[in-house]
């Protein structure tokens, strides 16, 4: 009698990217932080733009889709923002595993177009202004940790 491996019946996390906006691939000092305004249970907290992943898409092809859409910029990606997750990616809830990158901005000017509306550059000093989801929080604190360090007095 053979044993079989119980097989998980949870389907797999949808793929969404996210994409860390600094000022400086090398050396950030600032984050560009979007606040929500859908779907009701989200609107008002702030989180790191980004969407779903289209079928046929690549993480890279989706992010700079919906940074687009989103944003009204072209970015240049980083670095990936590694999570815990398998692939380094972030849990959002069980439903969702993000992907994160760094990101700069290489034409136009971020304007809150479509699913935000309002933008805003943090710093080290001012990260926690904002109220962050909290399934961002840890991405953002990863982010934070690659800051530039400040020049000692």
């Amino acid at each position: 009698m053979g044993h079989s491996t119980p097989r998980s019946s949870a389907p797999a996390p949808v793929e969404v990217v996210g994409a860390a906006i600094v000022d400086d691939l090398v050396a950030p000092t600032r984050l560009l932080a979007a606040r929500r305004t859908e779907p009701a249970a989200l609107a008002g907290g702030w989180e790191l733009p980004g969407g779903k992943v289209d079928p046929g898409e690549t993480c890279a092809e989706a992010l700079h889709r919906e940074i687009r859409e989103e944003l009204g910029v072209e970015v240049a990606l980083g670095d990936r923002v590694d999570g815990p997750l398998e692939r380094g990616r972030w849990p959002l809830g069980t439903a969702y595993a993000m992907t994160v990158h760094l990101a700069t901005v290489t034409a136009g000017e971020p304007a809150p177009i479509e699913d935000h509306d309002a933008l805003r550059w943090v710093t080290e000093d001012d990260l926690y202004a904002v109220a962050w989801l909290p399934a961002d929080l840890p991405v953002v604190e990863a982010v934070a940790a690659r800051f530039r360090p400040r020049a000692k007095p």
